[in-house]
């Protein structure tokens, strides 16, 4: 015969303790406290009767005070001899009315797309910009002109002038063009809104080369960030002076920086390749020289790599300038598995390590 033992009833102290409920809810959700009759409040003498406030609402609203804020409206009455009620009053009126915004007839912006490009192989995506270099003299520059290929990180064109210039722009890119053999609906060129960037030459020239030309979105630097992080790479070199002596000396370091930006520098940004191996299709070849490497790395020690054969990072085959939403989401959140992982990973090396 099967005995059932009756459960002993809980105590509401024990009851609002495990739904974390403090006592006081529970006995004012089982005993409600009696509803309360509402009180109407009495209008005082002195306000604004129903009828007064229309008035005022319909004087702010004529054609000649619609566009005027209520202090302006305030004022221009009592000048007329005129006074219907406070400023404050106004501001209640059209609050009730659901009018309280920007009543000025003023100019309306338009909010500027960001510009969201990919590019992926060489040559389908450029983005070009100027920066100033310093001069022998106080308030005196130099202007170098940098065009870069995203997908590579190659600086295909560059130029350094002593002016700022539509005329300039258009004679770099049309020569950097001409020796990247670049066809019609092939590139798309990408800028901030520079002076030189905006003007006509540079915008018939393109339109004439079949190459589509996209800016980025006004005071929105991160919109240009490859150019910019060349420019950066530039002027934090240990060599690079606080001023040039003339025109000469800014060509001679340019041409001696950008050889080695090209040719020589492990670039981050592309999986610590240079940029003309991976503008000229050369990473296959240095990829598996490095493979190699590796490979008898880890025949020798495996145990410096935990069993786990090593693999050559390679650039990644989709660059983005404003990735989409939905990339930056999947990066977060891959990047968060990675982070929990490691989490994981130390909290059971330390707890191994004090049993």
């Amino acid at each position: 015969m099967e005995i059932r033992k009756s459960s002993p009833e809980v105590s509401i102290k024990n009851l609002c303790r495990s739904l974390n409920m403090p006592r006081a809810s529970f006995y004012r959700a089982v005993n409600p406290p009696p509803e309360r009759p509402v009180s109407k409040r009495k209008a005082l003498p002195w306000q604004l009767s129903s009828a007064e406030k229309q008035n005022v609402l319909t004087v702010m609203n004529s054609s000649y005070f619609c566009d005027q804020p209520p202090h302006q409206i305030y004022a221009t009455l009592l000048d007329k001899g005129q006074y219907w009620c406070s400023i404050r009053t106004m501001y209640r009126i059209l609050h009730g009315e659901n009018q309280v915004r920007e009543r000025r007839d003023v100019r309306s912006h338009k909010n500027a797309v960001k510009p969201e490009l990919m590019a992926q192989r060489p040559n389908e995506l450029w983005s070009w910009d100027i920066t100033k270099l310093k001069g022998p003299a106080k308030w005196n520059y130099f202007y170098l002109y940098n065009i870069l290929d995203v997908f590579s990180k190659e600086t295909v064109g560059w130029m350094v002038a002593e002016r700022e210039t539509g005329e300039l722009a258009k004679i770099l890119i049309a020569e950097t063009c001409r020796k990247q053999n670049i066809k019609p609906e092939q590139l798309t060129i990408h800028s901030d809104r520079g002076s030189p960037m905006k003007s006509r030459l540079v915008a018939n020239l393109l339109s004439d080369l079949g190459v589509t030309k996209t800016q980025s979105r006004p005071y929105v630097s991160n919109d240009n960030p490859f150019s910019e992080s060349a420019f950066k790479t530039l002027k934090y070199r240990p060599e690079f002076p606080k001023r040039f002596g003339c025109i000469q000396d800014a060509r001679q370091f340019c041409e001696t920086f950008f050889n080695w930006y090209n040719n020589e520098h492990k670039h981050s940004g592309i999986a610590l390749f240079t940029p003309s191996d991976v503008h000229y299709g050369r990473v296959p070849a240095v990829a598996k020289i490095r493979q190699e490497a590796l490979d008898r790395a880890f025949e020798k020690h495996p145990k410096r790599f935990r069993n786990k054969r090593p693999k050559v990072k390679l650039p990644e085959t989709t660059v983005w300038i404003n990735p989409p939403e939905k990339k930056k989401e999947e990066k977060t959140e891959k990047h968060l598995n990675h982070k929990n992982k490691e989490l994981y990973t130390n909290s059971n090396i330390n707890l191994s390590q004090k049993t």
